[in-house]
């Protein structure tokens, strides 16, 4: 069946969720003329529908049943951005195993449940999509699993969440204690209120599990990657490594060494040559070895409404791209091969 017309349940109206609704409003008609196909949010699952937002969603698109989404048999992708595991993950499984495409901002979720979400999205033949969930808006995942597919991966290097990348340019370029840098993070929005995620190195190592599955073909599951956070690293030692020519960075990395895989996240000193050591502030960045293009590095905003929202219909755009042209079934697998 030939679609130029595709229906979106959007799940989760908060940051992202709100990014992503106004880059849709917002490029609609460019999407349109580029593409042949209009894309259309027909439901929004929300709790809190009457919150003020930057968006102006029709009262008559808000449900807080799910199986308004689940059930309609007129909705062919449904985006998640609620976040978290539960019931982010069931949802989606829900969705797949109703026929629907899925495309998610979800890293925990992903990095989590990746086999199982993979394994119903083959079951159910739709396609999942989660490039949102690495890097925001840089285009990493997608170049990994399509333009790199010719390519062993030697090694994966990412600085892969912005708070706490923020947090370490404050503290080496305008000397600032890791408290001061902390709270300045919080004042601009940069940091969450708790911000244990982050700065313990755990939202970069569900970022790094799926660059693992998707660059050598193993699953680590986030549990299993040694992650050191930043709370511990001191002025001193920023300004001992600058004397000796580095910077520190919470890197999260995965490397062939020997025919063995080696894996982790922690903060590192970095030359200042080295590609990785001028990325600043909130940006994000991944740097990778290939065997056949050599090193690469993509850079750009890691977070934020737009950027990710971005990400999210970069994913829907090509999943209605393929039920356009009745080829909708073509499911990343690990390693960058497809089924």
């Amino acid at each position: 069946m030939n679609k130029n017309v595709v229906k979106i349940g959007l799940m989760g109206l908060g940051n992202i969720g709100v990014g992503t609704y106004l880059v849709l409003e917002k490029e609609r008609e460019t999407i349109k003329k580029n593409t042949g196909v209009d894309f259309e949010i027909v439901k929004v699952l929300e709790k809190y529908v009457d919150r003020v937002r930057p968006v102006n969603v029709p009262l008559n698109k808000f449900t807080q049943d799910p199986d308004e989404i689940f059930n309609d048999p007129e909705i062919d992708v449904v985006i998640e951005l609620l976040g978290g595991l539960h019931p982010a993950t069931d949802f989606m499984l829900r969705a797949m195993e109703h026929g629907k495409h899925v495309v998610t901002a979800n890293k925990a979720a992903v990095a989590h449940s990746y086999e199982l979400l993979r394994e119903t999205a083959e079951k159910n033949n739709v396609m999942f999509r989660y490039e949102a969930s690495v890097g925001g808006a840089i285009p990493v995942l997608t170049a990994l699993t399509n333009a790199l597919q010719a390519n062993r991966f030697e090694g994966v290097y990412g600085i892969l969440n912005g708070t706490t990348n923020y947090i370490l340019t404050q503290m080496t370029d305008f000397d600032m204690s890791y408290e001061e840098a902390l709270q300045l993070a919080k004042d601009k929005g940069f940091a969450e209120p708790d911000p244990t995620a982050d700065v313990e190195g755990h939202d970069a190592a569900n970022k790094l599990s799926i660059l693992i599955s998707l660059c050598f073909g193993e699953r680590v599951r986030p549990a299993g990657i040694p992650t050191k956070g930043i709370t511990k690293v001191t002025k001193e030692d920023i300004l001992e490594a600058a004397k000796s020519g580095y910077k520190i960075k919470l890197v999260a990395s995965a490397q062939m060494v020997d025919g063995k895989l080696e894996y982790s996240v922690k903060p590192t000193k970095l030359p200042f040559s080295h590609p990785l050591a001028s990325v600043s502030n909130e940006l994000n960045a991944v740097y990778v070895q290939a065997s056949e293009a050599g090193e690469l590095m993509f850079y750009g905003r890691g977070a934020g409404p737009l950027p990710t929202g971005s990400a999210v219909m970069g994913d829907v755009i090509e999943i209605g791209k393929a039920i356009k042209k009745n080829a909708a079934y073509d499911l990343v697998v690990a390693g960058g091969k497809r089924e």
